[in-house]
């Protein structure tokens, strides 16, 4: 029971930090860049894009179809902040009052968000806490940002929040403003922006709604003959998620070592209980009870013993794994791990499987000795007692 319970609490603890630990940075990244992008055809990996108009038939009734949440329009612009003897490179992302907050607002460190209207330009940005740390700013400073153009123009702007996600790759590159002021940089028209991003209700469904939205809106060629293209969050950051798929190599060696650990524990168990009622086998025999109806005596009780090994690892499990989420006791590295501690998502459908899993496994592992009960022979076994 106690290698059950053991074996199972790990389990559940190893599953709900690994699935929330890729949550975490999951979400994250999505909240830069949402789950999918509606491009020009001919913007590349720059922050320098081509725009296109945003007078499409998809906007802004995209997010009326199922499973698609939100959708926004945003641009980039790459552009460098210099403060007294100290600059530092970011690309501003310009966004507008379709913008949804909700990421930034989770993540705000200092101050707020930006307050955005139709009527007039904001000359509010947020930066992060990276930049704001490099450069010795707060919120309510005044900042010069400069961009690199023919000719070469600056904004004069205001802190109007500090945020901090621990994704130091994004963190260190992106400043939100006003689309206004990337709009009249580029000397684009008021309708004109780098792209859309599309939010959806579900991570899992990416690949059946990034080809719902490439139907409803890729290669499309819009009035000026430019043509749209669709990508989703795994092709503009594979190295992320690919970093992030490795990590249920970790989940699977521990679930197998923990499975053999609590299959031997049951395995040695049932041999004992074996030799401890080799009497009363005999006795069973004599009677003429076959070696079945026998063996399934044991496997009862082992299954009975499994299960009590079963409630008491997943009391303790869940409970572990609820007291960290509620109070984070358990803190990790931010430089190394991208979040301040372990996080966990403790899902049914997880702890149904690592249920039903252990069950079945344990109970197939004790086939094997069950079937030392056909090698007793009554009269010995009786004779011998």
């Amino acid at each position: 029971m106690f290698g059950i319970s053991l074996g199972l609490t790990v389990m559940i603890i190893a599953v709900s930090v690994v699935t929330g630990f890729k949550e975490e940075i999951r979400n994250k990244v999505i909240g830069f860049g949402a789950h999918i992008q509606i491009i020009n055809f001919d913007s590349n990996l720059s922050f320098e894009t081509n725009p296109v108009s945003e007078d499409q038939d998809f906007y802004p009734h995209l997010d009326t179809l199922e499973g698609i949440e939100h959708i926004q329009v945003y641009a980039t612009k790459a552009g460098i902040i210099k403060t007294g003897d100290n600059i530092e490179g970011v690309v501003l992302k310009g966004v507008s009052t379709d913008f949804n907050w909700s990421f930034f607002n989770k993540n705000i460190m200092e101050g707020t968000t930006l307050s955005l209207t139709d009527t007039a330009t904001s000359n509010d940005i947020l930066i992060s806490k990276y930049t704001a740390r490099r450069l010795e700013l707060k919120a309510g400073d005044d900042i010069a940002m400069y961009f690199v153009q023919d000719p070469p123009r600056m904004r004069r702007l205001t802190i109007k929040g500090i945020y901090e996600t621990s994704l130091e790759e994004f963190d260190r590159t992106f400043a939100i403003s006003d689309i206004r002021h990337i709009q009249k940089l580029n000397n684009w028209e008021d309708d004109m922006v780098s792209g859309f991003e599309v939010f959806i209700s579900d991570f899992d469904e990416l690949p059946q709604m990034t080809a719902l939205v490439r139907e409803k809106a890729g290669f499309l060629f819009t009035e000026d003959g430019d043509k749209l293209r669709v990508i989703n969050i795994l092709d503009k950051y594979p190295q992320i998620f690919d970093w992030l798929e490795l990590q249920n190599i970790n989940v699977v060696v521990i679930l197998a070592l923990m499975l053999l650990v609590a299959g031997f524990n049951m395995v040695s168990g049932l041999l004992i209980l074996i030799l401890e009622r080799t009497n009363m086998i005999g006795i069973l025999k004599a009677l003429g009870s076959n070696n079945f109806s026998i063996r399934k005596i044991f496997l009862y009780q082992s299954s009975f013993l499994i299960m009590r090994g079963l409630f008491w690892g997943n009391l303790i499990g869940i409970g572990l794994a609820f007291l960290q989420d509620q109070f984070k006791f358990i803190k990790l590295d931010q430089a190394s791990y991208y979040i301040a501690y372990a996080p966990i998502n403790l899902s049914f459908t997880n702890l149904l499987l690592l249920n039903t899993g252990t069950l079945i496994i344990t109970v197939l592992m004790l086939l094997i000795p069950s079937m030392m009960i056909s090698r007793i022979s009554p009269e010995k076994s009786i004779k011998f007692n």
